[in-house]
């Protein structure tokens, strides 16, 4: 995914890790956090329950070799060092995406999902619904929701019966 996102929507290199974002209450169990981190502006460790073993020599090895490992349960957003750039949310901050990581954490198991700001490279952050649906349409995104409305590329999903 995170190359993917890299090379084929933001268009910049494909090793830049992602940031999660998580509910605040969330924080503790994925990584060393006990303060808010609202603007990703703290980077912790990932828990070691989520890392995987590295192979022998890692830490000697060059950055393109350590890039093709598997570190952790979460590659998206794990750097080479096993740290994440963490956003943290309240339910007061963001009642939105804190429902949303908490619909995901029911459905998944898991209370993380990747956080990007909405451009590409050398292109400032999108700022009115014309900014999205440009991007959208010149990136390889599959999907855009903005409020109420879902926006898809190619062949719709079909509803789930029930």
């Amino acid at each position: 995914m995170q190359k993917k996102l890299n090379l084929s929507i933001k268009y910049r290199e494909g090793f830049r890790p992602f940031a999660p974002v998580c509910r605040i209450e969330k924080a503790p169990y994925y990584f060393n956090l006990d303060i808010p981190s609202p603007y990703m502006l703290l980077t912790r460790p990932l828990g070691a329950r989520f890392c995987k073993e590295l192979p022998e020599g890692y830490p000697h090895w060059g950055i393109r070799e350590k890039l093709e490992v598997i570190r952790s349960s979460f590659p998206s957003i794990t750097h080479v060092d096993l740290s994440c750039r963490i956003q943290t949310v309240t339910e007061e901050s963001n009642p939105l995406l804190w429902q949303l990581l908490y619909e995901f954490e029911s459905l998944t198991g898991e209370g993380l999902l990747i956080n990007t700001s909405f451009n590409v490279r050398d292109e400032p952050i999108v700022c009115s619904p014309e900014d999205a649906i440009h991007c959208f349409m010149h990136t390889e995104m599959d999907m855009l929701v903005m409020d109420n409305f879902v926006f898809y590329k190619g062949d719709q999903p079909q509803p789930a019966d029930g």
